[in-house]
């Protein structure tokens, strides 16, 4: 155990063609009542502003370090660069966020809370400013089983309370880093977020989550929620080809990892059974496409990502 007023904090987050969005993230960085000591930007090639914007920003109470990739990698390869960086650079935990998961004043210090556990990988909350909901929904430990909490009502007032596969907002510490190992870049995106997380629990770590530490983060428009063959099933409607593409692909890969050749089949056939009924079946071809990617383990950036 160790005081977690005396750690290294990093932060992280990838973005590309996103400056108001990016500098704003940098911005409610700058504001916390407890500053992180260093934030690394990965810019995966932006063609826009970005990379000036950042230099111009003035008196940040931390040290800026943006990181312009070799090429576009991804959130997955992104945030893997930003994190060898910041843990490169001696801190002791980081802070993993979106471009768009702007921090509230109070949120790192609530995070940062009481006696320290690096065995614990704690993290934020994140709301959708529109909705004052969860942006997405949580698993939060009830008695002896997780269940899903949609919404801040459902979580203690205070404190930390036990979840499980949470990505954005998690503060990394450096022991579970070194034991977990690195991010899967393979994954690109909408994948990462759930294979990293579950091997935290594959080595025996937990998370819990600071109620106080809330995350602005907008949520999708079009979630729809289904219970198939056991699991929680979540859908966007009308979600970009690419998007669509690695979501499917990312998940039908991780559940063969995870459980089997059965449960992969399984989840292929429940994507294209939900996507050919809410977004018509014009769109079977491209699931099937990812669902084959998945299946021979086929990842890294889609080839006709635009």
């Amino acid at each position: 155990m160790s005081g977690s007023q005396t750690l290294r904090i990093g932060a992280v987050f990838a973005t590309m063609n996103r400056a108001e969005t990016a500098v704003s993230c940098v911005l409610a960085l700058a504001a916390q009542t407890r500053a992180p000591d260093l934030v690394v930007v990965a810019d995966n090639v932006s063609s826009d502003n970005t990379v000036e914007r950042f230099k111009e920003l003035p008196g940040l109470p931390f040290e800026l370090e943006v990181l312009r990739m070799p090429e576009n990698l991804g959130n997955a390869g992104g945030v893997e660069f930003a994190l060898s960086c910041a843990f490169g650079k001696g801190c002791d935990a980081v802070w993993i966020l979106d471009d768009d998961s702007w921090p509230r004043n109070e949120a790192l210090a609530e995070l940062l809370e009481g006696e320290w556990n690096p065995r614990v990988v704690r993290h934020s909350i994140q709301i959708d400013p529109k909705t004052g909901r969860l942006t997405w929904p949580m698993q939060v430990l009830d008695g002896d089983r997780f269940q899903l909490a949609g919404g801040a009502e459902e979580l203690p007032d205070s404190g930390f309370v036990r979840t499980r596969i949470m990505w954005t907002g998690t503060l990394l510490p450096r022991e579970v880093r070194e034991t977990v190992g690195r991010v899967h870049c393979g994954l690109f995106i909408r994948g990462e977020d759930e294979e990293y997380p579950w091997r935290f629990e594959q080595h025996g770590f937990t998370q819990a989550a600071a109620v106080r530490s809330i995350l602005d983060h907008p949520g999708p428009e079009n979630l729809i929620h289904l219970r198939l063959l056991g699991w929680n099933f979540f859908f966007e409607k009308g979600l970009a080809d690419w998007k669509l593409y690695y979501k499917v692909r990312n998940m039908v890969w991780l559940k063969l990892h995870q459980t089997g050749w059965i449960r992969a089949l399984a989840i292929a056939a429940s994507y294209l059974l939900v996507v050919s009924r809410v977004d018509g079946p014009r769109r079977a071809p491209l699931v099937l496409e990812a669902i084959r990617d998945g299946l021979v383990g086929r990842l890294g950036k889609w080839v006709k990502h635009p």
